[in-house]
């Protein structure tokens, strides 16, 4: 049960960072065959960047031991940090987020990386928390297709002020999260 908490409480800021992305997207106006391209990117890096971080983190939380979940609320405070501080990278995130709209081929990569950073930190926090990797992997491509979707299918009757306030949302759900753990460990619960 505790295990199925943390998942949704990593689940969630996840979800609302990738609809915010596509919300930005939907404003682009795409049509419906670069609707579903741009969604299955944004999956791809939207779930594979949790899951390399999950990887590097059951690697690295094997070899400090004890301290990998004291680790894991770290990452998880940082991520929540990164996505509440003020976007002062806003133009060049809507810059690579109208690029992929329409970048075929090897670029997408490039892009790709570029707007899942967020997602890399959660993913190494999830594996340093030593969460099952199946499960995660399953529910984290299952949310990132369905927010990308849903981002880019409203995103144009969304405000950007709303989509700001997704990521921050997203932020601090995953500070929330990373006090409950830390609050939880600190009790020995």
């Amino acid at each position: 049960m505790r295990e199925l908490l943390i998942t949704a409480g990593l689940l969630l800021p996840l979800a609302l960072d990738t609809f915010a992305l596509g919300a930005a997207l939907g404003v682009a106006g795409l049509e419906r065959r670069d609707r579903l391209r741009v969604a299955l990117v944004f999956t791809l890096f939207e779930a594979g960047m949790p899951i390399a971080g999950m990887l590097v983190g059951r690697a690295v939380g094997s070899l400090v031991g004890a301290t990998a979940g004291w680790a894991g609320i770290a990452f998880l405070l940082l991520a929540g940090l990164l996505l509440l501080r003020p976007g002062n990278d806003e133009e060049a995130a809507d810059r690579r987020l109208r690029l992929l709209a329409h970048t075929r081929g090897l670029a997408i990569i490039d892009l790709g990386l570029g707007i899942s950073v967020d997602e890399l930190t959660i993913g190494l926090s999830a594996g340093l928390l030593a969460l099952p990797i199946a499960f995660i992997v399953v529910w984290i491509a299952i949310q990132a297709f369905v927010a990308a979707q849903t981002g880019l299918r409203f995103g144009h009757a969304i405000s950007e002020a709303a989509r700001e306030r997704s990521e921050r949302l997203a932020g601090a759900a995953l500070i929330l999260v990373a006090l409950v753990l830390l609050g939880l460990r600190l009790l020995n619960l």
